[in-house]
């Protein structure tokens, strides 16, 4: 990716402007994808655990409603 700096352009406007299309093509959320290695599962372990984790941010959230958390 490249970005050229712009006549009378400031260095923190040419890095805002780098940041904004780093974030857009999406590179940064494909590199921390890619950081840790995960075995593949098969697809009952996935949906059990997809159900497991629903379950439990339903039970964290009716806790912090009723002041437990």
């Amino acid at each position: 990716m490249e970005i050229r700096k712009r006549e009378k352009e400031s260095v923190p406007s040419l890095l805002y402007r780098f940041n904004l299309r780093v974030k857009q093509s999406g590179i940064l959320r494909e590199v921390k994808k890619r950081r840790f290695h995960q075995r593949t599962t098969n697809r009952r372990r996935q949906r059990l655990a997809a159900l497991y984790r629903e379950t439990k941010k339903k039970e964290i959230a009716k806790s912090r409603k009723l002041g437990q958390l």
